[in-house]
């Protein structure tokens, strides 16, 4: 029999009206639990929100240090880009509330998990794999699963009859998932893959139509593949990546508008905005660029696609996932130095990079005179590399 039920509560639409339908459904208590990870809300009005809407409890936890430290930074050591494109910003924040979730369950001795993820979507994977990983008994309730309700409209109706607030309207319909690294939108009008989205939608990036007409130089500073400083300022992660939102998003960097192939099957249109977590991106490739030996740097980018693929699946508290992370941070010790970048109407060019771990040599790579390099050696090494190619004609 189920007692208690700790929601993932996110304050908006799905999660709002899942306290009011568990409660009637299970008849037991419902804790409510809000992950601050920089989404910018009101925590004092997120509470009485859900203290309003049914919640027996409310847990309110700031984890924004944590999330961008032993999460975010982690994957991007990585390099890790979902196929190719997405940054996987609402991909990593699963993890770690879902973790949270099942301690504050073991709390107190809750009988199950809930979420609000529908049945179509990444996120019930995430969930729910995470929760599994970390308390295999645990009863996990997912709602959209389970609920006479067909779409994000007739939720909207039920809660407009039971009084229960939102911010999805029937004009504004689209989802909306943030943090500290990105903005996610999806569903509603953006359904259609033909359709610019509305200019008004964007929250953390300033259309590049509209941004400053100089360019922003920033120097990036990294210790073992994390970056720890901003034009010298050491600051902590959350604020770092805070601080790179700021700069670049008035600048335009950062926003994707793709289809991607969900986990489930489903081809599904997202439009991501992650402007800090871009020009991140863009200088740590720069930097491995000078100090990973190539055939690690080789090796490191074949399975990063597998890594990608993990993160976007759910499977972070994976064996797998846990043996390339160890990997990739064992590389990640000579990743130490400085990368320029220049920030200009929603790009984010390399300009230069640095590091005292540099594999970079001047006089190797010269095209004046130099005597370092016998130009000659290069006939012995073609004609070896040729050989296979020259027996496979003659064979013909």
């Amino acid at each position: 029999m189920i007692k208690k039920i700790v929601l993932a509560y996110s304050g908006g639409l799905d999660t709002s009206v899942a306290i009011k339908w568990l409660k009637e459904k299970y008849n037991a208590e419902v804790i409510a639990f809000y992950a601050d990870l920089g989404q910018g809300e009101n925590l004092e009005e997120v509470r009485e929100k859900a203290l309003k809407t049914g919640a027996s409890k409310v847990y309110i936890e700031d984890l924004k240090e944590e999330f961008v430290k032993d999460y975010i930074f982690p994957m991007l050591r990585a390099n890790a880009a979902y196929e190719g494109t997405y940054l996987l910003g609402t991909s990593i924040a699963r993890p770690l509330i879902a973790k949270k979730q099942i301690e504050i369950a073991e709390k107190e001795g809750a009988e199950a998990v809930a979420h609000g993820a529908t049945g179509k979507g990444n996120d019930q994977v995430r969930f729910e794999l995470t929760y599994y990983a970390l308390k295999p008994e645990i009863k996990v309730i997912a709602p959209w699963r389970e609920w006479p309700f067909n779409s994000r409209q007739s939720l909207i109706e039920y809660s407009e009859r039971h009084g229960i607030p939102v911010t999805a309207t029937k004009e504004r319909p689209y989802s909306i998932d943030r943090n500290l690294f990105h903005i996610s939108y999806e569903g509603g009008i953006l359904e259609d893959p033909w359709q610019e989205p509305p200019p008004d939608m964007y929250t953390m990036i300033t259309p590049p139509e509209k941004v400053p007409d100089m360019p922003v130089y920033i120097d990036i500073s990294y210790e073992r593949g994390n970056p720890v400083a901003i034009n010298n300022e050491v600051m902590s992660p959350a604020t770092l990546l805070e601080k790179l939102n700021s700069i670049a998003g008035k600048n335009g960097v950062g926003r994707v508008d793709m289809v991607e192939n969900r986990y489930v099957g489903i081809k599904s249109r997202g439009v991501y905005e992650t402007p800090g977590g871009t020009a991140l991106h863009i200088a740590h490739k720069a930097l491995e660029s000078i100090t990973l030996d190539r055939e690690i740097m080789h090796l490191k980018d074949s399975i990063i696609m597998r890594y990608s693929e993990l993160i976007y699946y759910g499977y972070w508290f994976s064996p797998e996932r846990f043996a390339i992370q160890n990997f990739i941070d064992d590389i990640q010790k000579d990743v130490t130095g400085t990368v320029r970048v220049k920030i200009y109407k929603g790009n984010c060019y390399v300009v230069g990079r640095k590091s005292p771990n540099s594999l970079y040599h001047p006089g190797l790579a010269t095209f004046e005179a130099e005597d370092m390099f016998n130009q000659k050696d290069a006939e012995g090494f073609i004609k070896l590399n040729a050989l296979r190619l020259k027996l496979r004609r003659l064979k013909r």
